[in-house]
């Protein structure tokens, strides 16, 4: 018996799978948090030289005083607002001062009291509203900026490490088990930051923080959506999304109302140790306990669904979950064990077999050379867009949550345009919005100093909309990529794709320190990448309602014309449905 039929029996989405798929959705937000934290616990505070002719350390100084142009070089805004600069200050006039008889003190910092040639300093005054590791260990001025940058770069380095490990374990202990594993992992590493007592410890937890992180989202997916029937399917992965949207824009909610890095890190990771009581409420997934032939244990969650469900169970179905059943393992046990078979079976010399073929097509090399650069500019542009959010004007607090929740309309609309437009022109679409609107953005940012106001509102708009166009290329990208793969090495393509994309969001940290040399720089950046990709997306075949490639002949025939002389049935488009369950399924296998 196919699962996606127990699942017909049992409910496809009925009060036993809603409750579990909330429950699951729960530590999915903390996990997102926890995956950007970094960009307030390691965020660039406002600050200015400290002027000790001028002022007292001890006192509660004010960060920009009526004097402090005459004391330090800055800049004007367009309001007239001066802004000074971080590092330097102006040289104090030993003239003036040997003048004062006796020496004073001068709180109103007169202009004569320094001469226009500046010099570092090495004691700052920082805004009293937000406190991050650059108080906590001096990484100010620009020689110490990389180092708040590598933080974000270390974050992916443990996104690579951990999704590989989850994954494995997964497979080898139980769904349920190492959910919840990553998830106190995560929680305690998120607290370990808080209590890092300097920079190096930090970035360590960073990296484990980020090995925990890494493991709660797919295995979320996994647990979560499978319980889900066939018609279900896509609705419960996209809702999973908004969830991680939520909680991504909770980090800037959070750090808004607390201004402590410290405090910030704790109030995310210490809720998560309550999920140590999904042990009990979370049911294992059923697929891995058939694979591993347990069948009773998967017959009692079986039971307890269709009871909760209120649903009456027929005996062929119960039959199939007894210890000493003659029958065979059920479709859905034989896709998984023959997926873990292939890595040490026959199936391995097919694996390679395919690979070889793929490298001597150029065909096929040229089309998955493509999608690596998508991929990567994908990852650099997502997550560069996240971080630049906060140097946006404004309230960077709540510039960075509304960048989060344009998320959850960007996933809406890769769910719409999939099945409207299908998959080539909802990717180069998408990917076009965000390269006219990232150009379009940085365009005003050069020239807002000769218009009014409002220009402010028109570049977080822009922004905004590039966000959610490079959302929906993302979402879009995963369904495409599977569907270009030939079935023997799809899982392992797609997650090929995906690790390369996690290397590429490396640099994701770097691209706003291209903001201090030229403002417009990043988004500039970003929507000339985007544009690079949305062309080269345009070279791609259109996958959709097409037959899945089983084999790399078949691959290399999409977006081709059929032979007239074949008349393999096989070769029949499936319906839209099908095509995108299966999509679904490789996707979940991907990301395992």
């Amino acid at each position: 018996m196919d699962f996606d039929q127990v699942l017909e029996e049992i409910g496809e989405f009925g009060r036993y799978q809603k409750t579990n798929y909330l429950l699951i959705c729960l530590p999915v937000m903390f996990a997102a948090a926890n995956s950007l934290s970094y960009v307030f616990t390691a965020g660039t505070p406002a600050y200015r030289c400290l002027i000790p002719e001028c002022e007292n350390a001890s006192d509660h100084l004010e960060l920009f005083p009526n004097w402090i142009q005459n004391a330090t070089p800055g800049d004007f805004d367009k309001n007239g607002v001066f802004t000074p600069k971080t590092c330097y200050r102006y040289r104090v006039n030993e003239t003036f001062i040997g003048s004062q008889q006796p020496p004073q003190h001068h709180q109103s910092c007169p202009a004569q009291l320094f001469e226009k040639s500046e010099q570092r300093c090495n004691s700052w005054v920082f805004d009293s509203e937000e406190n991050t590791i650059v108080q906590e260990w001096g990484l100010t001025c620009k020689e110490n900026a990389w180092k708040l940058a590598f933080v974000g770069t270390m974050h992916f380095a443990g996104l690579v490490c951990g999704t590989a490990m989850s994954g494995y374990f997964a497979d080898r202990f139980g769904r349920k088990i190492i959910f919840i594993i990553c998830i106190m992992f995560m929680a305690v590493t998120g607290i370990a930051q808080g209590l890092a007592w300097d920079y190096n410890s930090f970035l360590v937890f960073a990296f484990l923080n980020a090995v925990g992180t890494s493991g709660v989202y797919p295995l979320a997916f996994i647990i979560g959506v499978e319980m889900v029937g066939p018609r279900k399917r896509e609705m419960s992965s996209i809702v999973l999304n908004y969830f991680y949207a939520v909680g991504e824009a909770l980090v800037g909610l959070a750090a808004w109302l607390l201004h402590d890095w410290q405090l910030l890190q704790y109030a995310l990771s210490v809720p998560p140790l309550f999920f140590v009581a999904y042990y009990w409420f979370v049911p294992e997934s059923v697929r891995w306990l058939i694979a591993r032939n347990k069948r009773e244990s998967a017959g009692k969650i079986i039971r307890k669904a269709a009871e909760v469900n209120k649903k009456e169970l027929s005996m062929a179905l119960l039959d199939n979950f007894k210890s000493n059943s003659p029958l065979e393992p059920t479709k859905c046990c034989d896709q998984e064990m023959d997926s873990k078979e292939s890595l040490t079976g026959d199936n391995t010399s097919e694996i390679w077999l395919s690979v070889k073929e793929v490298f001597k097509s150029k065909t096929l090399v040229g089309r998955y050379t493509i999608m690596l650069y998508i991929w990567a500019i994908n990852a650099v542009v997502y997550y560069g867009l996240s971080l630049n959010s906060t140097n946006l004007s404004g309230n960077k607090y709540l510039n960075f949550a509304l960048v989060c929740l344009v998320e959850i309309p960007g996933y809406s609309m890769a769910w719409f345009s999939l099945r409207k437009f299908g998959r080539r022109f909802s990717l180069s679409g998408s990917l076009f919005l965000c390269a006219v609107t990232c150009v379009a953005g940085g365009y005003i940012t050069q020239v807002q100093k000769d218009m009014e106001e409002r220009s402010t509102w028109a570049i977080v708009s822009l922004f905004l909309i590039g966000k959610l166009g490079i959302t929906s290329s993302f979402a879009v990208v995963y369904a495409y990529t599977a569907e270009m793969m030939p079935t023997v090495i799809r899982s392992g393509g797609v997650g090929v794709m995906s690790t390369f994309a996690r290397f590429g969001a490396m640099l994701a940290p770097f691209v706003p320190l291209l903001g201090t040399y030229y403002e417009a720089l990043p988004l500039l950046l970003f929507g000339g990448a985007s544009l690079t990709a949305g062309l080269l997306g345009l070279l791609l075949p259109e996958t959709f309602q097409k037959k899945l490639p089983d084999t790399v002949a078949e691959a290399k025939q999409l977006g081709k014309s059929k032979p007239k002389h074949s008349n393999d049935d096989s070769s029949l488009p499936p319906t839209a449905a099908t095509n995108a369950t299966n999509t679904n399924n490789n996707m979940e296998s991907s990301i395992t």
